[in-house]
C-alpha cells in the first residue's frame, strides 16, 4: 500500500474517530441531564448518581476515542506503524465498535450499524496498512525467490 494511501486512511480514521468522540460525550450529557430532570431510578438506584455516572461514562469514552484518534495521527504523521501499546488500544478500539456495531441493529437500527462497521473498517484498515514492524522484506532485499539458488556443495573425496 503506497504512503499517501497509508497517510490518508490514518488520518480519515482519526477524522472520524473525533467527530464519535464528541457525539458520544453529547449523547451522554444529554441522557444524564434527561435522567436527572425527570428523577428516574432504576431498581432504587439514586438518580442523582445515574445522571453522573452517565456524564462520567461519556467523558471517559470521549477521552479513549480522542486518544485512538491521536494515535492515529501521530502514525499518520510518522508513517510508521504504531508500536505494541498503541496498537493494543486501536485493536481493542475496534472490538468495541463490533461489538457495539452488533448491539446497534436491535436497539437503534441499520443506519447507526453501518456507522460503527465503517469506523471498525477505517481502524483495521488503518492497523492492516502499517503491519506489524518488521513484517516486510529486510531492507535491501527484494521480495520474491532467490535470483541464483545455491549450489549443494561437492561431495568429499573418500
Amino acid at each position: 500500500m503506497s504512503v499517501v494511501v497509508r497517510r490518508l486512511v490514518a488520518f480519515i480514521a482519526a477524522l472520524v474517530l473525533a467527530v464519535e468522540a464528541a457525539g458520544i460525550v453529547i449523547i451522554n450529557v444529554v441522557l444524564g441531564t434527561v435522567i436527572k430532570n425527570q428523577d428516574m431510578s432504576l431498581a432504587g438506584t439514586d438518580p442523582g448518581a445515574m445522571s453522573k455516572g452517565t456524564w462520567v461514562l461519556g467523558g471517559v469514552s470521549g477521552l479513549f476515542l480522542l486518544l485512538c484518534a491521536a494515535l492515529l495521527v501521530v502514525a499518520g504523521a510518522r508513517d510508521r506503524a504504531p508500536g505494541r501499546v498503541a496498537r493494543i488500544v486501536l485493536i481493542c478500539c475496534a472490538v468495541v465498535h463490533g461489538v457495539l456495531g452488533a448491539l446497534t441493529v436491535g436497539l437503534v437500527g441499520w443506519a447507526a450499524f453501518a456507522w460503527m462497521m465503517v469506523v471498525l473498517g477505517l481502524i483495521v484498515l488503518a492497523l492492516v496498512a502499517y503491519g506489524p514492524a518488521g513484517a516486510g522484506p529486510a531492507a535491501g532485499q527484494e521480495a520474491g525467490p532467490d535470483p541464483e539458488p545455491e549450489q549443494p556443495a561437492a561431495p568429499a573425496p573418500a
